[in-house]
């Protein structure tokens, strides 16, 4: 028979990342830790992890068990739960790719507050490799970020098709082209968003032209960056979405990029390369 407290340990591990911080989060000595897994191990005749020096992976077996680990431990807790004559709360672990406005995830929880009934949502960001790391070892319920169309590992739902356009200051020599070929920004000046989906892809772009602009400024902050573009100090490539929100606070044009995949036509929802999110 497994014990509940075998799988609370296997839990930490994934969630911690390794043996002594999930340790640390039970309050057990990590020696206590290691043979609570290597029982569960030996009950269970597999593998659980692959140690390293460095990391902990997860084995296939361990992947296997990881869904049932969850599930059993939501049992127990609505158990003691109904045993003590509480109301459970549901929660929901919500991974949102940090590059989609928290404005918007705002409004929708604003929204779906008025509509259903209580629950505790825990709003997790990161990157589209932090949130797909996350989901695979069950860190969010539900993940809000780009779906690939060379990737399979999850069941995804595609909400919309966001396309990527260049912000361009009101007043700028080429803010009243539709759209804007990459041969006419050889001579402009470029703002990098370092934590763009798309980075590579829109670098190769450029390259592939012969276009190699002055980079002014490379940051991992939108707001940063569309304040600078407003202020004239150079152009970036950015969602249409998030040019929209920043109209209100000044002049500024989202314009097409010509021959781009980051801008193309929602022909296809898996042929186009654009910002499609991942639940």
């Amino acid at each position: 028979m497994i014990d509940r407290y075998l799988l609370r340990y296997f839990l930490a591990v994934i969630d911690c990342g390794s043996f002594s911080k999930a340790a640390k989060q039970l309050n057990v000595a990590q020696p206590t830790l290691s043979v609570g897994i290597g029982k569960l191990e030996r009950l269970l005749g597999a593998s659980l992890f692959q140690r390293t020096s460095k990391r902990v992976h997860i084995t296939d077996a361990g992947s296997r068990l990881l869904a049932h680990a969850r599930r059993i431990e939501n049992e127990f807790n609505l158990a003691e739960a109904a045993v003590v004559d509480m109301r459970p709360t549901r929660a929901l672990r919500l991974g949102v790719i940090s590059t989609y406005p928290m404005s918007q995830i705002a409004e929708t929880i604003k929204a779906a507050k008025r509509s259903a009934e209580a629950e505790r949502l825990q709003i997790i960001p990161g990157n589209e490799r932090e949130l797909l790391q996350r989901l695979s070892r069950g860190q969010v319920d539900v993940a809000l970020t780009i779906v690939r169309h060379d990737s399979d590992r999850f069941t995804a739902e595609p909400l919309f098709t966001e396309h990527y356009a260049l912000a361009i200051p009101s007043g700028h020599p080429l803010a009243d082209k539709e759209t804007i070929a990459a041969e006419d920004l050889s001579d402009n000046t470029m703002i990098v968003r370092r934590h763009c989906e798309v980075l590579a892809e829109t670098s190769r772009h450029f390259t592939e032209r012969g276009v190699r602009p002055f980079f002014a400024f490379r940051g991992t902050n939108d707001e940063q960056v569309l304040a600078l573009v407003q202020a004239g100090l150079g152009l970036t490539v950015i969602t249409c979405g998030r040019v929209s929100l920043r109209r209100s606070c000044g002049s500024l044009s989202a314009r097409r990029l010509a021959d781009a995949g980051c801008a193309s036509h929602p022909v296809r929802p898996r042929q186009a390369l654009s910002s499609r999110f991942r639940v």
